[in-house]
C-alpha cells in the first residue's frame, strides 16, 4: 500500500510539471471614453479580459502592434499575455483613451 501511494503522488508531481499552471485574469473596462484601470501590471500567461460597457465601439491596440482587439458596444473579449514588456495602447476610434500593461516573466 505505501508503495503505491507513492506512485500516485509521484504521477501527480509530474503532471503538475507538465501542465502550466493557469495565470490571472485581469478585467479592463472601457466605459465613459476612459480605460479602466489605465496601468496594470500582468505575468506572462495572465489573461486580459477587455470588457465595453460603452453604447459605441473601442478597440484596444498596442502601439508597438502586439494586438489589436476590437470590442463592439457592450461586448468583450479575453487575450491571453505572451511576452514581457511595456505595452503602451489606445482606442483607435478615440485616441485619446490611452493605458498601459505592464508584462512581467
Amino acid at each position: 500500500m505505501p508503495g503505491r501511494l507513492l506512485s500516485i503522488a509521484g504521477a501527480i508531481t509530474l503532471v503538475s510539471l507538465i501542465v502550466p499552471a493557469s495565470g490571472e485574469t485581469v478585467q479592463i473596462t472601457m466605459e465613459n471614453l476612459e480605460i479602466t484601470p489605465a496601468e496594470v501590471s500582468l505575468k506572462v500567461g495572465d489573461t486580459v479580459e477587455w470588457i465595453n460597457k460603452d453604447v459605441f465601439a473601442h478597440t484596444a491596440t498596442a502601439r508597438g502592434g502586439d494586438f489589436d482587439v476590437n470590442l463592439p458596444a457592450k461586448k468583450s473579449a479575453m487575450s491571453v499575455v505572451k511576452k514581457t514588456g511595456t505595452v503602451e495602447y489606445y482606442c483607435r476610434f478615440h485616441p485619446n483613451m490611452k493605458a498601459t500593461l505592464r508584462i512581467a516573466p
